[in-house]
């Protein structure tokens, strides 16, 4: 299901999921302000304020690890001109000479749309690579990009292990890493209380005792 959603590369599925997803939370949320819960949902649910929030954390949580998938491999959500290529789309030059030869291309020429120069890319150390069919974007110059060319030792999307590879992160990488971090401590966050909440239900979570608390017991009246 995620790869579906995913894979999704026209504006009009991405604007018309939004409208389509945005309706049913619309008419789930009118759904459940004029119903009650069905009888197993009450009985399977923990219902306190520490519960609800542990759901809350849940959902975040499962959205982050979507938002993660999505910047990492879709490029139409999250294009190229903004984001840099995706990583498969980054390492798949290899790849492509070896279908346009089983298509009948001449690789091995320089002119032409099928020549070797359409596989070819200039590193930011000005190497060729292998990697040019989708990437042209070494070739920018602009003032947001420049500092981030430094020796970050970090992942890019050229792949390798020499400095090529290892002294650039892309907004690409940031973005996606940062919806896994939060996505990862917002499930720890969910289960930690998830299981409080479950332990005050059967009696094992007794709180803090106010008697013996003077901040909590003090009477400010």
């Amino acid at each position: 299901l995620l790869g579906w959603i995913v894979s999704v590369d026209d504006l009009e599925n991405i604007i018309g999921g939004h409208v389509w997803l945005g309706s049913i939370c619309i008419l789930g949320g009118i759904w459940h302000i004029l119903t009650k819960p069905f009888a197993w949902v009450r009985r399977a649910l923990v219902w306190s304020g520490e519960a609800y929030l542990s759901y809350s954390l849940c959902a975040l949580s499962i959205f982050g690890f979507i938002a993660c998938c999505f910047v990492w491999f879709n490029n139409t959500a999250y294009p190229n001109e903004l984001y840099e290529p995706t990583r498969p789309e980054a390492s798949q030059a290899l790849t492509f000479i070896v279908r346009d030869q089983r298509l009948g291309a001449n690789v091995g020429g320089a002119q032409g749309p099928t020549g070797l120069g359409k596989y070819l890319m200039c590193s930011p150390t000005r190497e060729v690579l292998f990697g040019g069919e989708t990437m042209c974007f070494w070739d920018l110059r602009a003032p947001w990009l420049e500092p981030l060319r430094g020796p970050n030792g970090s992942l890019n999307f050229v792949g390798g292990a020499e400095i090529n590879a290892v002294n650039y992160v892309s907004h690409r990488s940031l973005l996606a890493t940062s919806h896994f971090v939060l996505g990862f401590f917002l499930f720890v966050g969910h289960l930690w209380h998830a299981g409080r909440a479950r332990a005050a239900v059967a009696g094992f979570e007794k709180r803090i005792d106010r008697d013996f608390e003077p901040v909590l017991s003090h009477d400010y009246s």
